[in-house]
């Protein structure tokens, strides 16, 4: 049962997992309230690709997710503010979250200078210059309406030296105290980011410096940005060590599996990735016992749905034969009803987490998990 309307920043912890770091949390925003362990369906230009707010809202979405650098460059900010913000443009009545632009300082990195108070890019469309630092990216957050603002970071390389990641840290920190300065939405929420690379010292001092400043949430940057498994982790443990209990936690563009449910038992409260609908688009499958690719000539007559037992509307309603028809024939709805799937997938993964915790089972639901999507487990083809 949901508690009584709260405040927006409100965050309330419901339960713990006695043996590690899971719990159940609820986070009251301008726009309702979020069920954590949460994931958030990324929406990068303003739709969740491929699918629509009913869709997101019969799934079980709860949160989406915005971008700040290619928001600002399309539609452009005069649209969005006579358009009456991101809510409104798109449809969506629930909360929204939106970066900063710092992954697309990683990203686009032959697209940028960096510079003390911020960052110059050339637009990856026309190449025209433009600039975002603390005040821009809070200003285009404002205009924006997002629940959620994260702070203008810098999301660093793997692997990079020490010496630059400390210099890194340090413009993380400056552009954080900066982000707070600035005015917000209505309602809006600030979440410090926490950087320092693979570098544990870094990790743990950005994160206490950041704690220190008092934002409504705070996130783990930087991982899952090539290092292998162990190292980002790590990084994400570090990160989280330090930060507050009352506060919550969310690692960026983190959208595996497995990964995220390790995270989950650090302390994690929120992910977001690309994943589910990006693989879409190329034909993978992703189901409870891993991913495969419905593309395959394997599947040309294959009668059983994408996911056996799985009651989204693609399984409910097709078989692997006719989506892999579709996505091989380049129609429309063949990526949209995989895109559905993979998406149920996600989302019906993280109620199960929640389930687990509130059920006091996590450590054994943590257990099976990695006994089916690690090595040696169940993912293989047979199991699919």
């Amino acid at each position: 049962m949901v508690s009584e309307v709260r405040d927006p920043g409100v965050f309330e912890v419901v339960k713990e997992d006695r043996h590690t770091g899971a719990r159940l949390g609820r986070l009251w925003t301008a726009h309702g309230a979020v069920e954590t362990p949460v994931f958030m369906p990324v929406g990068t230009q303003a739709t969740v690709k491929a699918l629509e707010p009913r869709d997101l809202r019969g799934l079980g979405a709860s949160i989406i997710l915005g971008n700040t650098y290619h928001l600002l460059l399309r539609p452009g900010m005069d649209v969005m503010a006579a358009c009456g913000g991101l809510h409104r443009f798109m449809g969506w009545d629930g909360p929204i979250l939106t970066d900063s632009g710092g992954f697309q300082v990683f990203s686009l990195n032959n697209l940028r200078k960096i510079h003390a108070h911020g960052v110059e890019f050339r637009s990856h469309i026309d190449g025209s210059k433009f600039f975002l630092g603390p005040p821009e990216a809070m200003s285009v957050q404002r205009i924006l309406g997002s629940d959620i603002a994260m702070c203008f970071d810098e999301c660093m390389p793997y692997p990079c030296d020490a010496q630059y990641a400390c210099q890194s840290v340090d413009k993380t920190l400056s552009w954080a105290a900066s982000c707070l300065q600035q005015e917000r939405a209505p309602g809006q929420l600030v979440f410090g980011i926490v950087q320092g690379g693979e570098f544990e010292a870094l990790r743990e001092r950005c994160a206490r410096e950041l704690s220190a400043m008092g934002f409504d949430g705070y996130a783990v940057g930087g991982v899952s940005v090539g290092e292998p498994e162990d190292v980002m982790l790590k990084g994400v443990e570090n990160g989280v060590r330090c930060l507050p209990r009352g506060r919550p936690r969310y690692v960026m563009g983190l959208g595996d599996m497995f990964q995220m449910c390790e995270s989950v038992a650090r302390g994690v409260d929120m992910f977001d990735c690309v994943i589910p609908t990006r693989v879409a688009r190329h034909g993978t499958a992703y189901t409870r016992a891993g991913s495969y690719p419905v593309k395959g000539g394997s599947y040309k007559m294959d009668q059983r749905p994408v996911e056996e037992g799985c009651e989204c509307y693609c399984c409910s309603h097709f078989s692997r034969a006719y989506v892999r028809h579709l996505l091989n024939v380049g129609e429309i709805l063949g990526v949209r009803l995989l895109t559905i799937h993979n998406m149920h997938c996600y989302l019906r993964f993280m109620r199960e987490m929640r389930e687990a915790i509130a059920n006091d089972c996590f450590g054994e639901w943590r257990q099976a998990l990695a006994a089916v999507l690690r090595p040696g487990g169940l993912k293989s083809r047979a199991a699919l």
